[in-house]
């Protein structure tokens, strides 16, 4: 029986540059500077996230919309607050980039 392309979780240095990768473009389309200690404080918030949800958002790694409404619920609003900007831009900025 052959096995799914896509069965193994990834590793958490994936999760991890895809996390940085995907905050990195929402800062970018909102044309702002974050320092990097909130930078950083961010990435690892939206990292233990991702790892406490993993099998959910494996199953669901092709449903963008799905995905992007899972970050404005349970991400979008600690780092608005972390990062003192306003959570809607934020959302709006993540489903921009994100494709959601």
């Amino acid at each position: 029986m052959p096995k799914a392309k896509d069965a193994t979780l990834p590793t958490p240095r994936g999760i991890r540059r895809a996390c940085k990768k995907e905050l990195y473009r929402a800062i970018k389309r909102m044309k702002i500077h974050i320092s990097d200690n909130l930078l950083k404080q961010g990435e690892q918030l939206y990292y233990h996230k991702v790892i406490g949800n993993l099998i959910w958002i494996h199953e669901n790694h092709s449903n963008r919309k799905l995905l992007c409404q899972w970050w404005e619920r349970e991400v979008s609003e600690e780092l608005a607050t972390l990062w003192e900007i306003d959570q809607d831009k934020l959302n709006h900025a993540f489903r921009d980039g994100f494709g959601g």
